[in-house]
């Protein structure tokens, strides 16, 4: 079909959907362009793949740093390399100046929980829609996503924003110890945030998603003080911390039930450091997760309360504190309305699904964007799969040209605004 005759007849689509009521036609070009760039997107996950970069792994995060520097440096972006405050990796940071009037933030994470040589066990394999390999949905997808879209985007010569920021962190999996806050402070930067976490696969869910919440993540630290003494020959003399820290683990493990927005699960202890003495010190440490800013305060004030309240083993004192993590994300009412453009260009695809998933109990990068309120924050236009954090994560190839998709109009959007 002619060019010319193919755009009168998309138009002609689009005038009779606004009439009925039904989806808009899609934007045939920017479709056929992520239709092109499918087998290239492949090509970057593999790429990407192959370089293993647990949150620890100092030469893999190093190796990621320079290939995604390297493909923004590619796509016209000026470059720097950002420090983080703790761990190893640095943090790219790619930055494009258009012509338009909005500030667009795009963000993922360059770090897995995978250990190194995880791929000599779980080798880059496709099975039919699956495309297998550790990371390659958490969240290589993601990075997969921004490169490719922004390259439509260039060729189509889009310039339709004032400035357009890419960070790519190192330490996600573990926190965003050392990069929360230089997330947060330049999310305050820019007018919209969008967040590349993976969504869910269709083979586990009904439809494709974005995120409109995730919870934040705290650490609650329990330690007992006892007192040391021969295990055979004076026990009776010791105050055993390990002892009177089993239970209250158990007094305290449904405190969170009464501290709304909070839940807390005890995850890993220790005590003692030989077989033949009455351990002096233990330790437990707590998983929490909140939906309220304020709820690891509540929970630790709740917690030591209810070990105050009385003890199994004499003379020992138990104290809890509380290690703040990465903040809860909640989308407002401007990222819901974003959202729902969203979920109308998706529908442009032959009536394609985009569901908006309420919450998740994991945490994400969108937390600290969202921090402020300052700007418009949606989380997880990354790629569709499943099994992150497990064996054999996979991506959804059919869910590529839809998200490439998404990704180019929803910019488009957000220029014209």
């Amino acid at each position: 079909m002619h060019s010319s005759l193919r755009r009168l007849t998309h138009a002609a689509m689009a005038v009779l959907a606004l009439a009925t009521g039904s989806a808009c036609a899609a934007d045939a070009r920017l479709l056929d362009a992520a239709r092109t760039a499918e087998p290239s997107v492949i090509q970057s996950l593999k790429e990407m793949v192959s370089i293993e970069s647990g949150s620890a792994n100092a030469a893999g995060l190093a190796q990621m740093a320079s290939y995604t520097e390297g493909r923004l440096k590619a796509l016209g972006a000026g470059t720097e390399r950002i420090a983080v405050t703790k761990g190893p990796g640095t943090m790219v940071k790619g930055t494009l100046t258009g012509t338009g009037k909005r500030r667009i933030m795009l963000i993922a994470h360059m770090d897995t929980v995978y250990p190194a040589n995880t791929l000599a066990t779980q080798p880059i394999r496709q099975e039919g829609n699956r495309l297998y390999g550790p990371g390659i949905a958490d969240d290589k997808g993601g990075i997969a996503v921004i490169l490719h879209s922004l390259a439509i985007l260039n060729a189509a010569g889009w310039q339709d924003y004032a400035q357009l920021t890419v960070l790519f962190n190192p330490d996600e999996e573990v926190g965003s110890i050392g990069s929360g806050e230089t997330i947060a402070s330049l999310a305050d930067q820019h007018d919209v945030v969008l967040s590349f976490e993976p969504a869910a696969a269709k083979a586990v869910v009904k439809a494709e998603a974005l995120l409109m919440g995730a919870s934040g993540t705290a650490t609650a630290i329990m330690e007992v003080k006892g007192r040391a003494s021969h295990a055979g020959a004076a026990p009776e003399l010791g105050r055993n911390a390990l002892i009177e820290l089993a239970y209250q683990l158990q007094q305290t493990r449904d405190v969170a039930k009464s501290v709304p927005g909070t839940q807390l699960n005890w995850t890993t202890a220790q005590a003692g450091e030989v077989r033949n003495q009455i351990p002096e010190r233990a330790t437990a440490i707590g998983d929490v997760r909140m939906t309220v800013k304020d709820g690891p305060a509540k929970l630790q004030a709740a917690l030591q309360k209810k070990v105050e309240e009385g003890k199994l083993v004499p003379d020992t004192q138990t104290t809890v504190t509380m290690e703040a993590g990465r903040p809860p994300f909640v989308a407002n009412a401007r990222g819901r309305e974003l959202a729902q453009r969203a979920q109308a260009i998706y529908a442009e695809l032959d009536g394609r699904q985009l569901a908006l998933v309420e919450g998740t109990g994991g945490g994400t990068d969108a937390g600290f964007a969202g921090r402020s309120g300052k700007a418009v924050v949606v989380e997880s236009f990354g790629l569709a799969g499943f099994g992150y954090h497990a064996r054999d994560e996979y991506i959804e190839i059919d869910s590529i040209v839809p998200r490439l998709y998404l990704l180019t109009r929803i910019l488009q959007e957000i220029g014209r605004n």
